[in-house]
């Protein structure tokens, strides 16, 4: 009976234990995280830099008076048609025709003395020095004569070519100083249309000249092809941003736009690094550039690494460092991951 007894105890713990191992194995089966993979391979990205601007041409020129004065008379308004020859401003002549008539009498007196030394050296009377200072005297008072008619010459502004006014910036009465910008004129038949853009530094640097674009407007109702033209080689202390422009494409899109129109642009900067572009759905805890992801190498078990976050696009992440050594990224399921799960790759 006893021995009936104990072979029953020996089965029961059988039993149990056989329980406990099969309920532990499905308990580590159980722990194992199923997950989706994406190759991973670097690439040279293309960073899409959106920014605005406004419209603009190379063949834009702001004309002022030589010389300052009171402004007799503006011929033009703003978006007025002009040109070649026609007049577009001028100064009142009054104290410039003075200075005219005071260079020319100082050239006659000059002449009149030269010609008095000239008969007294002759005569032996004056010295070879003293013809030789009013000689002197005369080229001077000439030259001053020469640059007073110059002066008289810029006292009006005409269009050196035909064109568009873009701006006013005087009035009739209005006293300017020499170089003071009076009209803004674009050239017809030569513009190339540009839009002038601002970006920051670190966009700046990563931009290089040729690099394509993308400009829309909501005047043009398509996009227009443009590539980076110029760089600024410094900040715009106005605005605090470094300039870019890009050329637009040759199209029929010339009467649609004008000067000073606003527009919005992609530039597809070309890195001169290769990065890693992954899902933003992959990121973990990301602070100030860096980020967690899961990677695997084996398939069976994920592995936590830091990454260097370089940029963020719409629905990607570009990665430049802490993938060296991966060959798999998990891209789903890894809110349940740890460093070291066990993981079961699904399609």
């Amino acid at each position: 009976m006893h021995r009936f007894c104990s072979l029953l105890l020996i089965s029961a713990l059988f039993a149990s234990c056989k329980n406990a191992s099969d309920q532990s194995s499905e308990g580590l089966k159980d722990d194992t995280i199923p997950v989706k993979l994406l190759a991973l391979t670097q690439q040279a990205s293309v960073q899409q830099i959106k920014t605005s601007g406004i419209f603009t041409t190379d063949n834009e020129v702001v004309v002022s008076f030589k010389n300052g004065g009171v402004v007799s008379k503006v011929y033009v308004k703003e978006g007025d048609a002009v040109n070649a020859g026609q007049l577009l401003a001028s100064l009142n002549p009054t104290e410039v025709e003075a200075n005219v008539s005071q260079a020319k009498l100082s050239a006659e007196k000059a002449k009149r003395d030269f010609e008095r030394a000239a008969a007294l050296f002759k005569d032996s009377v004056a010295t070879l020095e003293q013809l030789q200072n009013a000689e002197t005297a005369l080229r001077i008072a000439q030259e001053q004569l020469r640059a007073a008619n110059y002066n008289q010459s810029q006292t009006e502004i005409r269009a050196t070519s035909s064109g568009y006014v873009l701006k006013r910036f005087v009035n009739d009465g209005q006293v300017v100083g020499p170089g003071t910008a009076v009209l803004q004129l674009n050239r017809t038949g030569e513009s190339t249309w540009q839009l002038k853009v601002g970006v920051s530094d670190q966009q700046w640097a990563s931009i290089a000249l040729g690099d394509s674009a993308t400009v829309s407007s909501d005047v043009l109702g398509s996009k227009i092809s443009a590539l980076v033209y110029k760089k600024s080689e410094g900040i715009d202390p106005a605005s605090g941003v470094f300039t870019v422009m890009l050329k637009l494409a040759p199209g029929d899109y010339s009467k649609k736009i004008g000067t000073g129109m606003f527009a919005q642009a992609v530039i597809h900067a070309k890195q001169s690094r290769s990065y890693w572009q992954i899902p933003f759905d992959a990121l973990l805890d990301g602070d100030a550039g860096k980020a967690f992801v899961f990677v695997t190498n084996d398939k069976k078990t994920a592995k936590q690494v830091e990454v260097k976050v370089d940029a963020i696009q719409q629905h990607d992440v570009l990665i430049s460092e802490g993938l060296e050594d991966a060959q798999s990224l998990i891209i789903s399921g890894s809110a349940y991951l740890t460093d070291g799960s066990p993981i079961k790759v699904v399609e």
